[in-house]
């Protein structure tokens, strides 16, 4: 069973994104900000759930969250910033839209770079303890998906419809037979072994 928040003192927005592995389109973020007694046994680690799932998910997050926010950050600024302050900046972007502003924000991983002189907490695996970031992951990446999907429509060689954008094999050998779209991180190896297969 997932956490409500981390601190009770005060309002507290979870953060996460999606899209940091992929070779093409753009980095998500979202903030998520729940009521401090919130509680839904439905929600987890967006990886941990069927994309039906998510997609049924994310409209109970968007009417139970107090506020919430999904942005992003294209592959021509990640060229140009690298993708660890792409993330970053995503997030940052995220808060940015809540409409209640965060005094506290919790994010998923080790690192983030503050925002607003505002306090935060990195939790490792915190898509998977604690509500505001799940529903974040979840947010984060449906977003994405969403996007990829209509990219996909004009650019139907590169499987990103199956893939959306991850380095998958097919995904790998369509660019090294066709070369990049206007989409793909140029400053990202394609043949790179530390690209996980997705």
């Amino acid at each position: 069973m997932l956490i409500s928040t981390y601190q009770q003192q005060f309002i507290e927005a979870g953060c996460d994104e999606a899209g940091r592995g992929c070779l093409a389109g753009p980095v998500f973020a979202a903030a998520v900000i729940f009521p401090a007694d919130y509680c839904n046994p439905l929600l987890n680690d967006s990886k941990q759930l069927s994309e039906k799932k998510r997609m049924a998910l994310r409209p109970i997050i968007e009417q139970e969250a107090l506020a919430f926010a999904v942005a992003s950050v294209s592959a021509e600024e990640i060229d140009s910033i690298n993708i660890l302050n792409a993330s970053y900046l995503a997030m940052h972007r995220a808060l940015d839209m809540l409409k209640t502003p965060a005094a506290y924000i919790i994010v998923d991983g080790n690192r983030f770079k503050p925002y607003n002189n505002i306090p935060h907490e990195c939790i490792v695996k915190g898509d998977g303890k604690y509500l505001s970031i799940a529903a974040a992951s979840i947010l984060a990446k449906t977003y994405r998906d969403e996007y990829m999907d209509k990219l996909a429509l004009d650019f139907p060689q590169y499987d990103w419809l199956a893939n959306k954008g991850y380095p998958t094999i097919k995904h790998r050998n369509a660019v090294l037979e066709l070369g990049l779209t206007p989409h793909h991180r140029k400053t990202f190896r394609i043949s790179d072994p530390q690209l996980k297969l997705f």
